[in-house]
């Protein structure tokens, strides 16, 4: 005679096969979600540096311009112009100086980088230049040969 014979042990579904993987992939994902953001940032840090530099060349434009024209067309202060044309939260800590001597105009602006990044404060500043010429006081008031490249010929 044989012994009897006992049942199977069965385990819970949730030991059994598949069933125990179940979950992983949040708390992998949780463990990412860090990195994740970290790059994030640093793309839109990248971003909002770019954004400053050509803020920085915009204003520079604008205050050169401002400042090669005649004093009878002159709008108003270079500086001011420079930093009309840029954004305000660049223009805020904004920098424009203007030198001019001679047949042109250089301008150059540098506006602080704002910082995105935790424990980071301060990436640096931006800087651009411009230069523009300055008319031909001659030719520009009519008093001599006119410049080919500057207005019409006089009548």
């Amino acid at each position: 005679m044989s012994a009897p014979r006992l049942p199977a042990l069965r385990l819970p579904a949730r030991l059994r096969g598949h069933g125990r993987d179940r979950g992983t992939v949040s708390i992998e994902f949780l463990g990412f979600l860090p990195i994740l953001l970290v790059v994030g940032l640093a793309v839109v840090q990248l971003g909002l540096a770019a954004f400053a530099v050509q803020q920085a060349g915009t204003g520079a434009r604008a205050a050169a311009r401002t400042a090669s024209m005649d004093e009878a067309d002159h709008p108003g202060d270079p500086q001011a112009a420079g930093r009309a044309a840029m954004t305000g939260w660049v223009s805020r800590g904004a920098q424009v100086s203007v030198d001019g001597g001679g047949d042109e105009v250089r301008a150059t602006v540098r506006v602080t980088i704002p910082s995105l990044l935790p424990g980071i404060k301060d990436f640096g500043s931006a800087s651009r230049s411009a230069t523009m010429p300055r008319p031909q006081k001659s030719a520009a008031l009519g008093l001599g040969a006119p410049d080919p490249y500057e207005g019409a010929l006089p009548r």
